[in-house]
């Protein structure tokens, strides 16, 4: 992926700009936000990796992708925006953000929900998925990069 087409994260929901220090929308960190358009190829790879990792273990908590293939082409006749060489779990992801309120069989869209989840609505699935998600990225937030601006603001 050619510099020039690493895209933003941005969902249009910027929390940032009301004190968050990290983005309920997107989950990229303020600093992140602020400097996105100074990152070069690396650095924005790095954002989106730590954002698919972290999407995935919460989505592969929640349901099985059983046909990536499936998925794919009902995103694309749907034209849901999706990262194309990202884990079928953020394509899941983006299918039930944003049709939640519309979707009745998730098997014709190539997933199944796990037994635990079964019975629940797919808004209510999206609303736990974005919470479970903003948490383990505040987690990140807190465990490794608050000490290091901690220690830069100390001149430690």
């Amino acid at each position: 992926m050619p510099d020039q087409i690493i895209k933003t994260p941005c969902v249009g929901l910027c929390s940032t700009v009301f004190g968050d220090r990290v983005c309920r929308g997107c989950k990229r960190f303020h600093h992140e936000i602020v400097n996105w358009n100074s990152y070069g190829e690396a650095e924005k790879r790095a954002v989106w990796l730590r954002l698919e990792q972290l999407l995935v273990q919460v989505m592969t908590a929640k349901l099985e992708v059983f046909d990536a293939d499936k998925l794919r082409w009902q995103l694309t006749q749907r034209k849901i925006r999706f990262v194309a060489n990202q884990s079928e779990y953020c394509w899941a992801y983006q299918l039930i953000a944003r049709g939640a309120r519309v979707i009745t069989n998730v098997e014709a869209y190539g997933f199944v929900l796990l037994p635990e989840f079964r019975y629940w609505t797919l808004p209510d699935l999206r609303d736990a998925i974005d919470r479970e998600f903003f948490l383990l990225s505040d987690a990140h937030y807190e465990r490794y990069i608050a000490p290091s601006f901690l220690r830069d603001a100390l001149g430690a």
